[in-house]
């Protein structure tokens, strides 16, 4: 807890919207955007959330600076200016320790409302991980996530299938295009009652299934779901932590869909 409040009074004294690089801090490695700029226009950019407890933002930050050549900030969540972004990464971790059960203390906070507001504007939001508990949370993905059927924390790699290439995160992938990525995850075991599982089938709604492997017990094999309008995304595996390269570049192409998404509509 201590950690977690002086990041955040560090956070704070940074200027807002500056870029972090995973080396350390100097005038080289920060990216600011003009000063006043927040307020009259939209960014065209990716806003990256940050709760206290997130632990996976500069692996987001880091994959789409740095190797894909996608502009993103990592925006702290009490900063008033995420709106202003085209699109919305919430990278996984653990936000607020998970205490009470994982996601649900970051989607009573106020950035949910602008998340919400966001949604319905149709711009898109991709939450990985923690950041897809956080969206259930919030009532923006259907379903809910509980722990894993073995009561255990898996960390390894696991194979997923597209199964919906419709939304913005899926369009440059073929359907049933199958691919290697890594899962780290105690709480990512997806369930739905029959209802809605059959609402969410008949709505295109799952986006990812596991392939030949049940990594925490989900429903239907669900590894991502998005919500009826197809620009809210949650995935439990973690594509920015998967190599780019020729063997596993396939799970970074989910961010290839964004920005290639972001850069047409």
């Amino acid at each position: 807890m201590i950690g977690q409040i002086r990041r955040e009074e560090q956070w704070k004294k940074w200027p807002v919207g500056t870029m972090i690089a995973t080396k350390p801090i100097s005038n080289e490695n920060l990216n600011r955007h003009q000063e006043g700029s927040y307020s009259s226009q939209r960014m065209a950019g990716i806003g990256i959330v940050v709760f206290p407890g997130s632990n996976c933002d500069r692996d987001v930050h880091y994959i789409l600076n740095n190797v894909l050549k996608i502009q993103a900030d990592l925006v702290w969540h009490t900063d008033s200016n995420l709106g202003t972004y085209d699109s919305v990464i919430i990278p996984g971790g653990f936000a607020y320790g998970d205490r009470l059960r994982a996601g649900v203390i970051a989607a009573h906070t106020p950035v949910a409302i602008e998340l919400k507001k966001m949604a319905k504007d149709g711009r898109t939001i991709l939450g990985i991980c923690n950041g897809f508990q956080i969206l259930v949370e919030c009532g923006l993905l259907p379903g809910a996530l509980i722990m894993n059927n073995s009561l255990s924390f898996v960390c390894r790699w696991t194979t997923i299938q597209v199964d919906n290439n419709n939304t913005p995160f899926t369009s440059l992938f073929k359907r049933n295009q199958t691919f290697k990525i890594p899962i780290a995850h105690g709480e990512g075991r997806y369930v739905a009652d029959g209802r809605l599982l059959k609402s969410i089938l008949k709505n295109n709604q799952v986006v990812f299934r596991y392939f030949k492997d049940d990594p925490n017990g989900s429903v239907d094999n669900i590894a991502a779901v998005c919500n009826e309008e197809g620009n809210v995304m949650g995935i439990m595996p973690h594509p920015e932590r998967a190599p780019v390269n020729r063997t596993f570049d396939e799970a970074s192409m989910i961010f290839r869909c964004l920005s290639t998404y972001l850069r047409h509509k």
